[in-house]
């Protein structure tokens, strides 16, 4: 059973892990070296987990935590998917087990309404071109507006 709860500051070590599982290259590529979370234009989107502005739901499965979808305002220009000081960026992640089981649609639509409740009328996200998932942003409501770095910008309203 698919279940969702808050993202809070106690699942700080579980974002971490997360944020690096939502590093995504295309294949044959895995994982990044897990050092790559110290960039500063990477770990803006994780440390310090729990500010007012921060918004996330945590999927679980059967009872275990399956992966997360957060938001975080951050200031204009930080961030591939800085659009303007009200539009928050998106994150989302699965633990392998439990991708391409039909989980992270409801955990991203579950974190769209959560960030309208929070007062955003928009999210933002990029996503690498070959990667699959950007069909199912798609179907959330996102809308590719521009290219940046090779990746796609893509926006959501959610208010």
């Amino acid at each position: 059973m698919l279940r969702f709860r808050p993202l809070t500051a106690e699942d700080q070590d579980k974002l971490w892990h997360w944020l690096h599982v939502a590093l995504w290259d295309p294949p044959p590529a895995g994982l990044r070296p897990v050092e790559v979370l110290q960039a500063p234009g990477v770990r803006i989107y994780a440390e310090a987990w729990g500010k007012t502005t921060d918004v996330g739901r945590v999927a679980q499965v059967n009872g275990t935590d399956a992966g997360a979808c957060w938001v975080r305002l951050l200031p204009v220009g930080v961030g591939l998917a800085s659009v303007d000081a009200a539009t928050p960026q998106l994150g989302i992640a699965l633990e392998p087990e439990f991708q391409h089981k039909g989980h992270g649609r409801p955990l991203m639509l579950e974190t769209l309404k959560a960030a309208a409740r929070a007062g955003y009328r928009q999210v933002a996200l990029t996503v690498h071109p070959e990667n699959p998932a950007q069909y199912m942003y798609e179907s959330c409501g996102f809308r590719k507006v521009e290219r940046r770095n090779n990746y796609h910008l893509m926006l959501a309203r959610v208010a």
